[in-house]
């Protein structure tokens, strides 16, 4: 058989880490607060009944929806995004700067065919989304991590790693962290993009949790505070409307979006007419408003309920987030534990059967970082199971230090 790419081995780790994460999402048996995946009941499988009903008739939008479409997406579901979506939050726009992607990894891509050579450097959080690691590694990046804490990528530390290292970008999930909650300080957000500014180099704000926020404070986002179009921002409706749709964005300024245009086109022309459709006819009839204070509820209870059994399960000395909003919160074990080890147990032995994400899987660092370390997704399981899943997992726990 020929030889596999070069690109293939350098992201086997990263990739190792995805494929066994959906597979414990998938298992029947296993209470998950391993995958990042929206409620059942934050899914809208009604009201997109409804408005596919109606809009897929030749005398409505049916063949816009079935018809091959724009590179840049829908007119319509981008004005949503400027209107709706990004101009509350303190970003201007034209629909001539949003370019509709498939899903919220494809923004991540795209910016990676416009900037990335073998053994360029790509600046990310300690620890950082593992799956835009993937990426990254995919186009033979070589990733330096920054230092954070409880307030988000510290910007001293980054600005220092910018002189360094000399990146083409810095990557960050600047609310609501993948994977540990956290939210970037109004401040430090600020900073940032100042950064991107000064030292002429790429600020990519992967945002996709930044809408479902149900307590503390709203904050704008980097890209609010960009002056010179370095900052670029991606989001996505998976959170928001229905992962099963392949809906994200990407804004930019326009040199940019011209580029993004033509590797789009490369990549896979457009995306799908019929989400796209269907999706803004979500927001043009006003579903949205409900629909965000319905999830926000339910993610709010969830996170409150996990946050309660953490504390009540877990040994005393447990360090864990509290995140306002998003899906996730990070725990950091007592005791030497090691949590790649424990989690071969706690999937396997019946009596726990419980998952989650090691935290290793998340430092480019190597070398043990956050091996005593754990991603704990609360979103996608309900109260009940959460408190069965939250004391099975915490007496395991405790029994390795008894």
């Amino acid at each position: 058989m020929s030889k596999f790419a070069k690109r293939m081995t350098t992201m086997e780790k990263s990739a190792a880490v995805i494929r066994n994460l959906f597979g414990n999402m998938n298992d029947p048996e296993i209470i998950s607060f391993g995958g990042g995946a929206p409620a059942i009941e934050a899914l809208p499988i009604d009201i997109v009944r409804e408005i596919t009903n109606e809009v897929m008739r030749i005398d409505e939008r049916g063949v816009e929806a079935l018809q091959y479409g724009g590179v840049m997406g829908l007119p319509d579901l981008r004005e949503v995004i400027i209107n709706d979506l990004l101009a509350p939050k303190g970003v201007k726009g034209s629909i001539d700067n949003v370019l509709i992607t498939n899903g919220g990894l494809e923004p991540i891509n795209l910016v990676c065919q416009l900037y990335i050579e073998p053994d360029d450097v790509i600046l990310v959080e300690s620890p950082t989304f593992v799956h835009a690691v993937e990426i990254f590694e995919m186009f033979q990046a070589k990733c330096i991590s920054v230092d954070m804490d409880d307030n988000g990528i510290i910007t001293e530390d980054l600005e220092a790693k910018i002189i360094k290292y000399k990146p083409k970008i810095v990557y960050l999930v600047p609310t609501f962290q993948n994977p540990t909650g956290r939210t970037l300080s109004l401040d430090r957000r600020e900073k940032i993009a100042e950064l991107g500014s000064k030292y002429d180099v790429i600020i990519l704000e992967d945002d996709p949790y930044r809408d479902i926020r149900y307590s503390g404070s709203d904050l704008p986002p980097i890209k609010a505070f960009d002056e010179t179009g370095h900052t670029i921002l991606a989001n996505s409706f998976s959170k928001i409307f229905s992962p099963g749709s392949r809906l994200g964005y990407i804004l930019a300024n326009d040199e940019l979006t011209a580029k993004l245009f033509d590797s789009k086109t490369a990549t896979n022309s457009h995306t799908s007419t019929l989400s796209q459709v269907v999706c803004a006819e979500f927001f043009k009839r006003g579903y949205y408003p409900a629909h965000h204070k319905k999830i926000c509820d339910l993610y709010r209870e969830r996170r409150d309920v996990m946050i309660e059994c953490i504390d009540k399960f877990f040994p005393e000395g447990t360090k864990r987030t509290f995140p306002d909003g998003g899906l996730f919160t990070w725990a950091e074990l007592p005791g030497g534990i090691n949590t790649t080890e424990l989690l071969v147990e706690s999937t396997t032995n019946p009596e726990v059967k419980v998952s989650y994400i090691a935290g290793e899987s998340f430092f480019i660092e190597g070398g043990g970082m956050g091996n005593n370390c754990m991603r704990i997704s609360f979103g996608g399981v309900n109260p009940e199971k959460i408190i069965i899943g939250a004391e099975k997992l915490g007496n395991l726990i405790c029994s390795k230090l008894a």
